[in-house]
């Protein structure tokens, strides 16, 4: 017994110390993860995570801004018969190989590129921002082998009003009643169907100022080629006071009560806002929706009527959160780069 005892102590220290060797190990090829954000010029958000996950010693968090493909960041891919390679070159000198990437978060890339006052023609510009989107799309697709969050496909998909509308019903969820149209009468008989309010929004929108969400109680007030110019969202009102914004970031979701009589919470903040635990049941009603949209992630507004349903409104892939955190104190930045760094592991 006293041979065993001194034979097995040794070997438990020497266990002990391949285990602590492998623990530091895996906590390094953690730190050696490359992650990298796509995005526009000046995004506070993807700023503000690249800081957070700087400061946990992940500083293989770059960012690739879409709009300066033509003037900063550069671009390579090559394919052969064998195999293909591509490489991204930001403009602070750094090169990275698109198959190292681990994940990619697909955040802003609606935006032309920033081009120098000496490029003028207008057949010019258009194939410059055709082709940096097309190189930027299609070098990321066809060598990036990590996590998306989420795909350009799924997100482009996600971001149709229409589409986001017919899945969320598909689901399960209530949503207003809704109506498509270029017609002036047909929008007239919806309202006059409905015998409710109804609101008017863009199908798509606009990069510039906000368009938002108004009331269309007399579809006359405007002239016909209005709505023939192109289709609108109508919809039925739906009522009540309690607005829900919700991040589901992967497996959990975060949201804020926004408490106003305002159609549009939007242009005023200045009201109760207050952070919200949201029921497991909302989570996994929300987390079937983006499945059955390809989403890994997603921002949702929702609203409560008076009887307590809740009434998917929109879906924004890729939504706003951060102006939450000081309304709520609750950490959404740091929430989402733990989200991050967990699609990987």
């Amino acid at each position: 017994m006293t041979f065993v005892k001194s034979n097995i102590i040794p070997l438990l220290s020497m266990l002990k110390e391949v285990l602590c060797d492998l623990q530091v190990n895996e906590s390094l090829k953690l730190f050696q993860i490359v992650i990298l954000i796509v995005t526009i010029s000046g995004d506070l958000h993807a700023l503000t995570i690249q800081g957070i996950l700087k400061k946990r010693g992940y500083a293989d968090c770059h960012i690739l801004e879409f709009d300066r493909i033509s003037n900063g960041h550069k671009i390579y891919w090559h394919c052969n018969e064998n195999d293909d390679s591509g490489y991204i070159k930001l403009d602070d000198g750094i090169t990275i190989d698109i198959k190292s990437i681990d994940a990619l978060w697909w955040r802003r890339v609606n935006a032309d590129q920033q081009l120098d006052n000496n490029i003028a023609d207008e057949h010019q510009i258009k194939l410059i921002n055709n082709d940096c989107r097309g190189s930027v799309l299609g070098v990321l697709e066809a060598s990036f082998l990590g996590k998306w969050l989420s795909s350009p496909g799924a997100t482009a998909r996600a971001s149709n009003k229409i589409y986001q509308l017919s899945i969320a019903k598909r689901c399960g969820f209530r949503i207003p009643e809704t109506l498509i149209s270029q017609s002036q009468q047909e929008v007239y008989e919806f309202i006059s169907q409905l015998n409710k309010q109804v609101i008017v929004k863009p199908v798509v929108g606009t990069a510039g100022p906000l368009m938002f969400t108004e009331f269309l109680n007399d579809p006359f007030r405007f002239d016909s080629r209005s709505y023939e110019v192109c289709p609108a969202v109508y919809q039925e009102y739906i009522p009540g006071t309690d607005h829900i914004r919700l991040n589901c970031f992967g497996n959990k979701s975060f949201a804020a009560i926004i408490e106003t009589n305002d159609l549009d919470w939007r242009p005023n903040l200045n009201v109760p806002v207050k952070s919200w635990a949201v029921p497991d049941s909302l989570h996994n009603s929300i987390r079937n929706v983006l499945d059955n949209l390809g989403l890994e992630m997603g921002i949702i507004d929702l609203k409560i009527t008076p009887e307590g349903e809740y009434v998917w409104l929109e879906v924004n892939p890729q939504g706003q959160f951060l102006f939450l955190e000081p309304l709520t104190n609750v950490p959404l930045s740091s929430y989402f780069a733990d989200y991050l760094l967990d699609s990987i592991r």
